[in-house]
């Protein structure tokens, strides 16, 4: 009798809640809204669904223009997309379950928590002295800034999520099929003539993060692949590197084409014939000029052939594309300004626009921001070593190689691009990095994995120590 009537009680109480809602909001609004409530249930009952949507909104989302950034960050906008709202809605069905169930624990102690810690306490100290001092808008420097966070809230719903392999080899399935629908739509592009860029790019596109992730995303699946013990495993990542090939080149992203050299040079590397297979590498590099597409060819030439034009920079006798030439000053002119805000910068989004990585987090961090990412950036490639030489399986090994030869690479394409600050790069990117983190001690909780077994049991992650902050 008291079940039935609580039931009654609940169910009028809701309907009203409903219907209250109903006559204030349009229909469109009330769609949303409701299945942000279905999603924010399914992940409270299982994070790992949740995981599962952020993973295909990664690169197939739209993005939503909600702000223009005052005069100190010339002009620039924030940008959320889909998957914004939904980790949003995800993560706080995350922090709403570790609250309910506080056996879960918040946040695994991990090699990354500490320089995580240092970089995400720079940047809000470096935005909040701008905002003080006028330099940032504090809208756009609180969404900015939400957004950096953004990523290691991915990397940390992962690592205190998963529980054995089986879930590791889902969610690597799916970001690895995220990767092959969005190359997919990258070749129908190229019919067009146009600059191959991701999917839901908005009115402007971005060639370079679609070259910078097709990068990561292919060094994955090359370090899997030559790992892969199964003939039907070694030809499925093989057709994904096939399909990666086409947009990739017909991004014509130079930053992407650089970086893909030191990623393959990598993943040989790393393998046990590596003096053979880099000796292949470099000879396959010397004849690269006669087997690339020719769009890749005039590109790079384009660099140095490019008619003359107002603003170009000239070294010596070579006259440089004006793209590249103001690229090189906006670095220049970031490096000088930087010396009047030398502790914490201007702030998050305090600044001009500067489209290269290490230069923007100085200018708009200062020394104290700058050491802090180095830290943090030393101590991803730090943790990827030490665990690959921890884990014995070559599903795990693989997939270090991979993550190894994909930050490698990404560390030279944010030479021209803000690498380390782009959603559609750094959401895959933390969520392997979780991955990378979480493999060995996988291996240790299942031994019989790390002795080659094909069995797989679950252990739970409760074995693992849990209690600690960021």
């Amino acid at each position: 009798m008291v079940r039935t009537l609580f039931s009654g009680t609940l169910i009028l109480l809701m309907t009203l809640i409903v219907g209250y809602f109903a006559s204030r909001f349009p229909p469109s609004q009330m769609i949303w809204g409701v299945a942000a409530l279905a999603i924010f249930v399914l992940s409270f009952l299982n994070i790992e669904f949740g995981l599962y949507i952020l993973v295909f909104s990664m690169l197939l989302s739209p993005e939503i223009l909600v702000g223009e950034a005052g005069p100190g960050p010339g002009e620039r906008g924030v940008t959320l997309r889909l998957e914004d709202f939904l980790l949003m809605v995800i993560g706080f069905s995350w922090f709403a379950k570790n609250a309910v169930i506080k056996e879960l624990g918040l946040f695994l102690r991990t090699p990354l928590n500490k320089a995580i810690l240092f970089y995400i306490l720079a940047c809000v100290l470096a935005t909040g002295f701008g905002i003080m001092a006028g330099r940032v808008t504090p809208k756009t420097g609180f969404f900015f800034v939400l957004k950096y966070i953004e990523y290691f809230i991915v990397f940390f719903m992962l690592v205190n999520h998963v529980k054995d392999t089986a879930q590791i080899k889902r969610l690597v399935f799916c970001l690895l099929l995220t990767c092959f629908i969005t190359a997919i739509i990258g070749i129908s592009q190229i019919p067009g003539g146009q600059r191959v860029s991701a999917p839901f790019e908005g009115e402007v596109s971005e060639p370079n993060t679609f070259g910078g992730y097709l990068v990561f995303m292919g060094a994955i699946a090359a370090g899997m692949l030559t790992q892969a013990r199964t003939t039907r495993t070694r030809h499925l990542l093989a057709v994904l590197l096939l399909v990666i090939i086409p947009p990739f080149f017909y991004s014509q992203s130079r930053s992407s084409y650089l970086a893909i050299i030191p990623a393959i040079f990598t993943v040989g590397y790393l393998m046990e014939k590596k003096v053979i297979i880099i000796g292949l590498m470099v000879i396959g590099l010397a004849v690269s000029p006669l087997l690339l597409p020719a769009v890749v060819k005039d590109r790079l030439l384009f660099t140095v052939q490019q008619e003359e034009q107002g603003g170009q920079i000239e070294i010596g006798n070579v006259r440089l594309d004006t793209s590249t030439s103001a690229r090189l000053n906006s670095w220049k002119e970031a490096l000088a300004d930087w010396t009047k805000k030398p502790l914490f910068g201007y702030g998050v989004t305090g600044y001009t626009f500067v489209d290269a990585q290490f230069p923007r987090v100085l200018v708009e961090t200062g020394i104290i921001g700058m050491a802090a990412f180095l830290y943090l950036l030393y101590a991803i490639f730090k943790m990827a070593l030490a665990n690959f030489k921890r884990v014995q399986t070559g599903y795990a090994r693989g997939i270090i190689i991979g993550f190894l030869a994909g930050y490698i690479g990404l560390l030279f394409h944010a030479i021209g691009a803000n690498t380390f600050i782009i959603v559609r790069i750094m959401e895959p990117f933390w969520f392997f990095a979780g991955i990378v983190v979480v493999l060995p001690m996988l291996e240790q909780m299942q031994p019989e994995i790390a002795t080659g077994q094909e069995t797989i049991q679950a252990a739970p992650m409760t074995a693992l120590k849990r209690r600690t902050a960021i």
